[in-house]
């Protein structure tokens, strides 16, 4: 690789896209930060010329079809995202012997754990948005590429739409909220995990962190607490009540537990991973409501 590191960013206007950017301004690398307007990755063509003419030596691979609840009747788009996307963009890759960094997510699981989950733990989706994104994880393992498969939960940040900003748009029209309190997981921000990637880019054996890894913020929350921290922190009036899952059905079943055991990641770059309400109180210093 070159000294300056050529880094495509696909999915560049979401969450984790914007934090990267931010995260990776520095003269180290050369950031092409892409839209699916801009690079389509379910468009092997495009994607093969991009890297061909751009010499790409690390893609970070934000883009994915997220929606959770639409992609029960939209499967067919959902794969050729999270999987034919994955595949093309693993195959340009291996073509130019480029590292993947792949962001994945803890859907890829059941829910039938009850203590943190590992990287070896057997996946069994629930949805298409899951089945769909394990299939991802399936196909770049097997194109042979160099790639870092990172499994993460409950994202949010400053930007995009989250599930933070949805509480504190909400919180201004309603009186109260009925918030789920029987799935478990571990809220991670977006600014956190962009700036795990950024330690392993920089890691001076990055090509040998080939594998698997789980990274969330620290801490174990349902949607309820975290939705309370968001009122505390932001001193919100609105009544926040805990509901079960039967309560609120969505097309796609949800797993009830998620909780990443991040401890390879942590060891392997010898980082340590903020609580999720430190990162919590510094997302929202961040937004304006």
């Amino acid at each position: 690789m070159s000294a300056t590191k050529n880094i495509l960013i696909t999915g560049a206007d979401g969450q984790l896209g914007q934090e990267l950017q931010l995260v990776l301004n520095s003269d180290s690398f050369r950031i092409f930060a892409l839209n699916k307007s801009q690079l389509d990755i379910a468009n092997k063509v495009a994607v093969n010329h991009f890297f061909r003419e751009n010499n790409i030596d690390v893609a970070i691979n934000c883009a994915a079809y997220t929606a959770v609840d639409k992609a029960e009747s939209e499967a067919q788009k959902c794969y050729e995202i999270n999987d034919t996307g994955a595949k093309n963009i693993a195959t340009a890759c291996k073509e130019r012997d480029a590292l993947l960094i792949h962001i994945s997510t803890d859907f890829v699981f059941d829910g039938s754990a009850s203590k943190p989950l590992k990287e070896k733990d057997k996946t069994n989706p629930l949805s298409v948005y899951g089945k769909s994104k394990l299939a991802g994880e399936h196909t770049i393992t097997s194109s042979g590429c160099k790639a870092i498969i990172i499994r993460t939960s409950w994202l949010y940040s400053s930007f995009g739409a989250n599930f933070v900003k949805t509480i504190l748009r909400l919180a201004k029209d309603r009186d109260s909220l009925g918030i789920v309190s029987d799935q478990i997981g571990s809220p991670t921000y977006a600014a956190d995990l962009a700036t795990g990637i950024k330690k392993f880019i920089t890691h001076k054996n990055l090509a040998e962190l080939a594998g698997i890894y789980h990274f969330s913020n620290s801490g174990v929350a349902s949607w309820y607490d975290f939705a309370i921290a968001i009122k505390n922190i932001k001193q919100l009036s609105v009544q926040v009540n805990p509901i079960n899952t039967s309560e609120y059905p969505t097309p796609a079943t949800r797993p009830s537990y998620s909780v990443l055991n991040c401890k390879k990641l942590k060891q392997t770059l010898a980082i340590e991973i903020p609580h999720w309400q430190d990162s919590l109180a510094i997302c929202l210093s961040k937004i304006e409501n």
